[in-house]
């Protein structure tokens, strides 16, 4: 298997829906990777960008904070607030960038460093 399917939800409807290679999630002890056959957890997620890893192109999305629970082959995330940064026309990815920076900076009490979460968002601009 050389693909797992990742689903992120949030309160407002489905961010994303599809299979990928390997997808990186901002955990509360720090980001770690899932590629296909990983061994079962569940976690809590911190403010910080979703990386995704498709066949042809990677993506990313920024939550405020959230849980996941991983399988072999699937990955299933439902966070509090969302914004995709990398898909659509420049101007939309623009507007996705300045909103994901609105939602980090609401977090109040994040343990992580704001400023790096927002150098990994400016990255998709």
């Amino acid at each position: 298997m050389d693909t797992l399917k990742l689903s992120i939800v949030a309160p407002n409807g489905q961010i994303f829906c599809d299979d990928v290679k390997t997808v990186t999630l901002p955990g509360k002890e720090g980001e770690f990777g899932v590629l296909p056959g990983h061994s079962s957890i569940l976690s809590s997620l911190s403010v910080g960008v979703i990386i995704i890893e498709q066949k042809d192109s990677t993506q990313a999305v920024a939550i405020n904070w959230g849980h996941v629970k991983v399988s072999e082959n699937s990955v299933d995330v439902l966070v509090d607030g969302a914004v995709a940064l990398s898909s659509g026309e420049d101007s939309k990815i623009a507007q996705n960038i300045e909103a994901a920076k609105k939602l980090v900076n609401s977090v109040k009490d994040a343990n992580v460093s704001l400023a790096s979460v927002e150098a990994r968002i400016n990255s998709f601009s």
